[in-house]
């Protein structure tokens, strides 16, 4: 039943990734048709093809290898200034036909007027008033921020009902109540081990404190947080302990010493005397509504965009662990293959119950969804941001034009960028190969 179970979690998170992908290339492809713009293809996948169907002028399918998908949006890429002159011609039957003339001159320049010259063979008679370069710019931010739009509305949509109902695992509330009581008192840096008959028993042992317990006051200062009483708790370090305590629906008062030998500093390079009880408190997932969702979805913007900019470091890291120079660390980034496995392990867990295991695996898919949009709102090509930032861009140049009585500037050449998106789609490729490969050389798995 494990090998089951675990089939069973890696499926259900690969086809809702694929979904995923599917729902984001929707966010390209059907505001691209509103206004107007020609759509030949929709693919989930890369690779050979294994399924497709033309229905109207978009060709539909699935190709071979599921770690992507896009859409093809006729006319992404303008004529460039030397070619225009020579763009258009007439046919036999007094139709325009667009027609790019190649170039050959340097290896950059030959890239991109070879991308050009491939984007405009897929032009016929009759598209030239819908290519998307001559879309007005908010509606080519509205087509190329409606795919990541889409990761984010989902990633929204299973944080919101989880935080409401189980709670935010990420964002724990300490409580004062007692979850359990230690026996003995470890030396400071022993605290994994067992008891021995020499150490000497807690103070919250010795005050008869048990599980259940909620502390109302400490030394007659009320007490509301873990913060609070864990810091008069440390501050105690040379005197007695008077604890009021909940216990039973009864007010209760007990007295210990919290003075022990000396503990670990805050920072943990040094040993100081301070109060030591020896209580674990309770630990509860934070649950909240919609406003506490979207504050949640605020911070982990903060810490996406931190993970960004160490991504290159991090995944030189796997490399490392791959051929064995290190050991790979455990806030490593994650292909799918390693979330498969995260959901595979999860699911199969014994000790999992069925909805922490249902928690997990949406929270794992809604993860994957806030990182996929976060990622593609990057302004660099060929990522959605890259061309969110031209059309950004070309607004604010033609607007700057209006107000200084200027001519009009015309479109953003984005294929001026191309050999930089090259280089970053080989980055993103290598990256990816290698996040691949570790996690099935050096995997990491989900705590035990």
């Amino acid at each position: 039943m494990t090998a089951l179970f675990y089939t069973l979690g890696v499926v259900a998170f690969v086809v809702s990734i694929l979904v995923s992908i599917g729902l984001h290339e929707l966010g390209h492809m059907i505001p691209a048709k509103r206004f107007g713009g020609k759509v030949t293809q929709y693919f989930i996948g890369f690779g050979p093809t294994v399924w497709s169907k033309q229905v109207g002028e978009t060709e539909y399918g699935v190709k071979a290898i599921p770690l992507g998908g896009y859409v093809k949006i006729v006319g992404m890429l303008p004529p460039g200034a030397e070619q225009l002159a020579d763009s258009v011609e007439v046919d036999a039957g007094g139709n325009r036909v667009v027609r790019v003339r190649k170039s050959n001159t340097g290896m950059f320049t030959q890239l991109v007027s070879d991308a050009r010259a491939a984007e405009w063979e897929t032009i016929g008679p009759g598209d030239q008033d819908r290519l998307f370069y001559r879309l007005p710019w908010w509606q080519k931010v509205i087509v190329m921020a409606g795919g990541p739009t889409v990761n984010l509305v989902i990633a929204l949509a299973i944080f919101a009902p989880v935080f409401a109902t189980y709670g935010n695992t990420g964002d724990p509330k300490v409580g004062v109540t007692v979850a359990d009581v230690a026996g003995c008192v470890v030396p400071a840096g022993e605290a994994d081990r067992e008891c021995r008959p020499e150490d000497p028993p807690t103070p919250a042992l010795q005050a008869g404190l048990q599980a259940g317990d909620e502390f109302v006051a400490f030394n007659g200062e009320p007490v509301s947080t873990w913060e609070e009483l864990s810091g008069l708790i440390r501050g105690n370090a040379d005197g007695a302990a008077s604890l009021t305590i909940l216990r039973d629906g009864r007010q209760i008062t007990v007295d210990t010493d919290t003075t022990v030998a000396a503990r670990r500093s805050d920072d943990g390079e040094r040993l100081v005397q301070v109060g030591f009880l020896g209580v674990t408190p309770t630990v509860e997932p934070t649950t909240g509504g919609l406003g506490y969702t979207l504050e949640q979805m605020g911070h982990m913007t903060v810490d996406t965009v931190q993970a960004f900019a160490q991504l290159p470091a991090k995944v030189w890291g796997v490399g490392r662990a791959v051929v064995g120079l290190q050991e790979r660390e455990l806030d490593s980034p994650v292909s799918i293959v390693g979330g498969g496995r995260f959901a595979g392990e999860t699911v199969s867990h014994e000790r999992f119950d069925v909805q922490q295991k249902a928690v997990f695996l949406l929270m794992l898919i809604a993860g994957f969804n806030f990182f996929i949009g976060m990622f593609n709102f990057l302004p660099l090509l060929p990522l959605d941001g890259g061309h969110i930032a031209g059309a950004l861009w070309e607004a604010v140049r033609r607007g700057w034009a209006r107000l200084r009585g200027r001519p009009d500037p015309g479109y953003v050449d984005v294929a001026r960028l191309l050999p930089i998106a090259y280089v970053v789609g080989l980055s993103l490729l290598v990256m990816g190969v290698v996040l691949i490969v570790g996690d099935l050389v050096v995997p990491l798995h989900v705590p035990e």
